[in-house]
């Protein structure tokens, strides 16, 4: 369980919010507007009204207190710039900050950003490699030009199993989970049984491995 301070609870911010409380999180939330802080109440431990540009208020938070902080202040630049700079000046352990245009990654990594979050670019990229081929069931970004897939199994391998395959040694791709339908996810599969059609796999791979032996396009 960690604390951790959200700036801003826009639709971004009301997201995440909903998902740090699904792991148990310890939420305080900081909006100017009363009524965007209303919407986010089922999912915080507490929240204030206030303004996260001005550093005696912020001061009065008690920012390095907090394992993580969140600046996902989406529809005005220079007031997540000074929020960011404002929070590593108050002693802030971890900073993420939402980028909502690709120049704006720069400007908040200089300004005392540990990481920067760039949702409808991820989205963007997500959607055109999900959708772009017609066996793609799911995509993850992994770092150092790596990623995680989840497609059809691909005709050639009906009929023959993980071995005869040689899906590891040959192919240098890792299967991490097969799927019999929607719900049927299993990680302790045998590698002896045959793929069968209407099945997929979870694996991952080296983007080039990828291309090469499922034939993915991205």
């Amino acid at each position: 369980m960690k604390n951790i301070l959200v700036i801003g609870a826009g639709r971004f911010g009301t997201y995440l919010m909903r998902e740090f409380a699904a792991q148990g999180d310890d939420i305080l939330v900081i909006d100017s507007q009363e009524e965007r802080l209303q919407k986010a109440l089922p999912f915080v431990t507490s929240s204030l009204i206030g303004n996260a540009t001005d550093p005696d208020f912020m001061k009065t938070i008690g920012v390095d207190s907090f394992d993580l902080c969140v600046v996902s202040i989406g529809d005005d630049f220079q007031a997540s710039l000074e929020t960011t700079s404002l929070l590593k000046e108050l002693g802030a352990k971890y900073v993420i900050a939402r980028a909502s245009r690709g120049v704006h990654e720069k400007f908040l990594l200089r300004n005392g950003a540990d990481d920067v979050v760039y949702p409808e670019r991820f989205m963007a990229k997500w959607a055109a490699i999900r959708y772009s081929s017609a066996n793609v069931k799911d995509y993850i970004p992994v770092p150092g030009d790596y990623s995680i897939f989840e497609v059809d199994v691909p005709a050639s391998w009906i009929g023959k199993n993980m071995i005869d395959l040689k899906v590891r040694q040959t192919m240098r791709l890792n299967i991490l989970a097969v799927k019999n339908g929607k719900d049927d996810f299993n990680m302790d599969f045998d590698p002896t049984i045959p793929f069968k059609e209407g099945q997929s796999v979870v694996i991952i791979g080296s983007d080039e491995d990828l291309k090469k032996h499922l034939g993915l396009q991205y």
